[in-house]
């Protein structure tokens, strides 16, 4: 074969090659027109919030008591309310002797219940003589009348450390008052070992919050 006729054929092939390559390169750039057609079209998701939130605070439950039915204030095992017997000295063998205690929720509480106990520390030798009853009356005055015509919560003859079986309805801030009659009985067989002997018992008013 001659040179010219090399040349020639190398010269063809050139021209295919070229032809070829514009080719891919028109369908590169074909897909890529394809392509930017379709990003141009598709938009970002657009995002938006709202926000809601509150301040809550808890209440609270607390009790007050009084001696009086007038005067209230909340007090520890350490420092109570200072009954007033109508009888504190002098007791005999079958004596009775009866106080006021009320209780109501103090300003701004919620309502609950309530129930009284007595303290286990009412032992020794005249607390173990004496037995005590409770009533809930309508008033402030606690005698023996009234406690006759009483609702009883403790009955007559339970020990001093004994609780009552059930309890009472207070409301929230200072709604409603419960005024317990409390009536305590120096037992008619108290030994003679109990003469001179003084005792303080000691009673809690137990609350709980009601969640209405």
């Amino acid at each position: 074969m001659t040179d010219q006729a090399l040349t020639t054929r190398r010269e063809r092939r050139r021209r295919r090659s070229r032809r070829r390559l514009s080719r891919q390169v028109r369908a590169l750039l074909a897909s890529g027109l394809v392509l930017g057609v379709g990003a141009s079209v598709t938009l970002a998701a657009w995002n938006d919030s709202e926000y809601a939130g509150g301040t809550v605070s808890a209440g609270h439950f607390t009790l007050e008591g009084s001696p009086d039915g007038a005067n209230y204030s909340t007090t520890t095992a350490d420092a109570p309310h200072q009954l007033s017997f109508s009888t504190t000295s002098n007791l005999t063998p079958g004596s009775r002797t009866y106080a006021l205690f009320s209780v109501r929720t103090a300003s701004g509480s919620v309502g609950g219940t309530v129930q009284l106990q007595g303290d286990d520390g009412n032992t020794g030798t005249l607390s173990s003589a004496m037995t005590y009853g409770v009533r809930t009356v309508a008033g402030t005055t606690c005698n023996a009348s009234t406690f006759e015509g009483g609702a009883q919560v403790i009955p007559r003859g339970t020990s001093l450390i004994g609780d009552a079986g059930s309890s009472q309805s207070v409301a929230g801030d200072q709604g409603a008052v419960v005024h317990y009659c409390l009536e305590l009985t120096l037992s008619s067989e108290a030994p003679n070992s109990v003469q001179g002997a003084t005792a303080t018992p000691l009673w809690h008013a137990v609350g709980t919050s009601s969640s209405e």
